[in-house]
């Protein structure tokens, strides 16, 4: 696609923004779940359903989306995606209700479901070889300063404002977004597009919710349950019917053949495991620095910054990284660098270090941006630009599936490790003792209701049992990026540094283990 320099820096400019919206409004609803708790008094499964309503619906729709604007134009679902998420930004803002909050929470993630296949297949289209390489880690450093701002911006706005203004001050950036992308943004899509398979799209959306749903629930309150066991059947049952079904397809909504790409295939799966591990980050920042040190909101998300600084570098580095050691390498390198910045991070103490604190988020970011930035360039280098909306979005699902396995799993560990660490002396009142054994939230909440030095001594008790859970949690998730980073090594090997279109190359071979995971010579993708 020939498209002028000018034309070329406002898509990026137009992508970002939408990237950037999507990733604050991921990270800002923990910062004013209290104030809204005061204000609509919700249950606490309907406070439950207010947290969880934006995911389940992104995770459900992203194959869905992915496909759609690959038929009706990336540019045109990202404008109609970006207007509905202002509306659904209006309406959460002045929610009167739980329920309707809920309701408008989901009409969000539906919203950012047609925005995140969008803008990534667009690039994908516009940009091409070592430029598009460069665009992606610029795109990817500023998404992760996203994650960042979120707490910050929340932080500001509700030392001024109601908590409805967090939602408020995206409609601004949503009018931005569609004047400029209206004007700027190329169109593309797939020359020749098929009919959706409408039961595949069921399938996918009530699989993915399903699963999304079970590991949510499996981390908030354990196996047991009788809600968790339907949706862990519904979820793989129709799941496992999904991909059966797809090779049947004259069109399917997921083209399996990609994954028979070794790149494509080692890259989803690298992605999965890293997210997994990354949301580690994510726990330690949203409890450590407000629960166990003690800042507001405001200084937390302050403190996390330059991490962010860190994952800008670590974009920008990407394609030289690219160029200079090859992809296997870099992200190797990618993995290696948040392998050692989980290390620094279980150093921390009750006491904080902030100079060694500072270190850790900096050579996190890094490695973090460095894995990011590479696996989604080389989703998108190895597929046809007629599918790049449909591999976008497995890219993005892989992301959101493996935060969420991240967020259950290692939040489980955490949360045993701090039960077992944790000392409750005698003479506390039961309902007490297991608010305090809970959550170290909970701790808080019940030591400033007990006698001074009670409270105090389970407060310390507390805060160190929950330190040292995250200093073993940290050292596991260390471990497994060790390991991430020499698999990288192989199962990466021999991917080109510039993979160029393949839209002219022949099909790719039958799939089978055996060319999913063995290096091969160099091939053109």
């Amino acid at each position: 696609m020939n498209v002028s320099r000018g034309r070329k820096i406002g898509t990026i400019a137009v992508c970002v923004l939408a990237q950037l919206l999507i990733a604050v409004d991921l990270t800002v609803l923990h910062l004013v779940l209290p104030s809204l708790s005061e204000q609509l008094r919700p249950s606490t499964t309907e406070l439950l359903w207010i947290a969880d309503a934006y995911g389940f619906a992104l995770a459900g729709l992203l194959i869905t989306m992915g496909n759609i604007g690959d038929r009706i134009g990336r540019k045109r679902l990202l404008l109609i995606g970006a207007s509905l998420f202002g509306v659904a930004s209006v309406i959460t803002a002045y929610a009167p209700t739980a329920e309707l909050l809920i309701a408008a929470r989901a009409l969000l993630g539906v919203a950012a479901a047609t925005l995140m296949p969008s803008t990534l297949s667009i690039v994908r289209n516009v940009f091409t070889g070592k430029e598009r390489a460069a665009v992606i880690g610029v795109s990817s450093g500023l998404t992760i300063l996203g994650f960042g701002l979120g707490p910050l911006i929340g932080g500001v706005l509700l030392d001024h404002f109601w908590w409805g203004s967090v939602f408020l001050v995206n409609v601004p950036v949503v009018v931005l977004m569609v004047i400029a992308g209206a004007l700027i943004l190329p169109e593309s899509k797939n020359p020749a597009p098929g009919r959706i398979d409408v039961p595949s799209v069921l399938l996918s959306v009530v699989g993915m919710v399903g699963i999304v749903y079970t590991i949510k629930e499996v981390a908030y309150k354990g196996w047991g349950h009788w809600d968790i066991a339907v949706a862990a059947v519904l979820g793989l049952g129709c799941l496992l019917v999904f991909l059966l079904r797809q090779p049947r397809l004259a069109e399917p909504l997921m083209e399996l053949k990609l994954f028979a790409r070794r790149a494509f295939s080692a890259t989803v799966g690298t992605t999965i495991l890293a997210m997994f591990a990354q949301l580690a980050v994510s726990l330690m920042f949203a409890q450590y620095l407000q629960l166990v040190v003690g800042w507001s909101p405001l200084k937390s998300g302050l403190a996390g910054l330059p991490g962010m600084g860190g994952a800008i570098l670590g974009g920008v580095l990407a394609p030289l990284g690219i160029k200079v050691l090859g992809r296997a390498v870099t992200v190797a390198l990618g993995c290696a660098l948040s392998a050692a910045g989980f290390a620094l991070y279980s150093g921390i103490g009750v006491t904080i270090d902030y100079p060694d604190l500072l270190a850790a988020m900096i050579v996190f970011g890094v490695g973090l941006a460095l894995i990011l930035s590479v696996a989604t360039d080389t989703v998108l280098g190895v597929v046809p630009k007629a599918r790049a909306g449909a591999a976008s979005a497995i890219s993005e699902t892989a992301t959101e599936l493996g935060g969420a396995l991240g967020i259950a799993v290692l939040g489980s560990v955490l949360g045993a490790l701090y039960r077992s660490e944790l000392v409750i002396p005698a003479g506390v009142p039961p309902e007490a003792a297991g608010a305090i054994s809970d959550t170290l939230g909970g701790a808080v909440q019940a030591a400033a209701q007990l006698p001074g030095e009670q409270g105090a001594v389970i407060l310390a008790n507390a805060k160190l049992a929950f330190v040292d859970g995250l200093q073993l949690t940290m050292l596991c998730s260390a471990g497994l990026m060790a390991l991430l980073a020499i698999s990288a090594l192989f199962t990466l090997r021999g991917v080109p540094k510039v993979l160029e279109d393949p839209d002219d190359t022949p099909p790719p071979p039958a799939f089978s283990p055996l060319n999913a995971t063995t290096p091969h010579a160099p091939t053109r993708v």
